[in-house]
């Protein structure tokens, strides 16, 4: 037996074994996701388990080193993880801002005093992280964000507006960009990680189209933030902010994939079940639900793909957009064709029932997969300009 098929075969038996049967089960409301964080309850005593039991394995970042609270496993071995958590239906220990945008570019950018800060505190949920990108006028065009740090001796001063900051109002701390230079443009931009506690930060919820609201207004009003917490170098923020970008397109994208463990096709013969000859009772639904799992199957071995490429090096810096961008439309396509499925039932508002209106308000939610993280026409310019080699206008 390979040394692969030994290690998937251990990896198998050890979830069987510590996975709990609840941690099995589809997501059914945003309660069953953990998020970590000082101000984190969990929903029951599986959920803390599980997310216990993974972080000891350091499996909640296995690729990230052991110094930093990861299993240092390579990619191969984190996908025979991941595969076989799929398999088993095993939901995802620990969902973190945390991991999938700072730890990769801390992990590049950040000092080793800021590694040993940090990675280990996100590796096990002890700290919840927001994003503060956009501004009131800066969505698109990030580089014409206008947030001040003002550079002192000892630290940042630092005055401003974020707008669209999801879950700004639960998270502990911020990596937040800011303008230390305004007599220019992407090389006046720098990288700052702070307290959402700290004087000065206030957060007011937007109310969106889903009745809930993950986005928030961030306010700084004279914020002071240590030196020690800048990333980089003053006015080198814009290499770290693209490179972060890449990671949260990818995140994003990834939403293609299903994050509940049933395909497309389980989740209709379970709601509408199958006629005498075996097949879903709904001939123009399941056409489009086989043109669905197709389509995503692709995507999802081009995911891998990308993966490899990655790994040695070769892939396009730009595919991230074009993920982002299939990826976001492939997640709105599976949430149409959910409510498609469950017809009237899905559409229940409130009540335990419906989990508080979870699929109506889920299917609501992805209409800003084409805004967030970059606008559907931003990633379609990319992928023509720098993917294509398409002239520009």
């Amino acid at each position: 037996m390979s040394g692969e098929s030994t290690f998937r075969l251990e990896v198998r038996k050890w979830l069987e074994a510590n996975c709990p049967v609840e941690m099995r089960q589809p997501i059914a409301s945003d309660d069953d996701i953990c998020w970590g964080g000082r101000r984190f309850r969990f929903r029951s005593e599986a959920q803390r388990l599980w997310m216990e039991r993974m972080v000891e394995r350091g499996w909640t970042v296995p690729t990230w080193p052991k110094a930093y609270g990861g299993a240092g496993l390579d990619q191969e071995a984190a996908a025979i993880l991941r595969q076989e958590m799929q398999v088993l239906g095993c939901r995802s220990p620990l969902d973190s801002f945390g991991i999938w945008m700072l730890g990769p570019a801390l992990l590049k950018y950040g000092s080793e005093e800021q590694k040993l800060e940090h990675l280990p505190r996100i590796a096990r949920g002890e700290i919840r992280w927001c994003q503060g990108y956009s501004e009131p006028g800066a969505g698109s065009d990030l580089a014409s964000l206008a947030t001040r740090a003002e550079v002192l001796e000892d630290h940042f001063l630092v005055n401003g507006q974020k707008i669209w900051t999801t879950y700004a109002d639960q998270a502990d701390w911020i990596f937040c960009l800011v303008r230390t230079d305004v007599t220019r443009k992407q090389g006046g931009i720098s990288f700052l990680l702070f307290d959402m506690e700290s004087p000065g930060v206030t957060t007011r919820p937007i109310l969106l189209i889903s009745g809930k609201s993950p986005f928030c207004e961030t306010f700084f009003d004279d914020v002071k933030v240590p030196r020690r917490n800048l990333v980089g170098e003053v006015n080198g923020g814009w290499t770290i902010a693209k490179y972060l970008l890449s990671h949260e397109r990818e995140m994003i994208g990834a939403a293609g994939n299903a994050t509940d463990s049933r395909s497309m096709g389980r989740i209709a013969v379970d709601a509408l079940g199958l006629d005498e000859q075996g097949r879903l009772l709904e001939p123009d639904l399941r056409s489009q639900i086989a043109r669905f799992d197709t389509d995503e199957a692709a995507f999802g071995a081009w995911m891998e793909r990308v993966a490899a490429l990655a790994r040695r090096g070769e892939a396009n810096p730009a595919v991230a957009s074009a993920l982002k961008f299939y990826g976001s439309e492939l997640n709105k396509r599976r949430w149409e064709l959910i409510m498609a499925t469950m017809g009237i039932e899905a559409l229940e508002w409130e009540g335990a029932r419906s989990n508080d209106g979870y699929l109506a308000r889920g299917w609501l939610r992805t209409k800003g997969n084409s805004i967030e993280g970059g606008t559907s026409e931003v990633m379609l310019n990319v992928v023509a300009k720098r993917i294509l080699g398409m002239p520009g206008a």
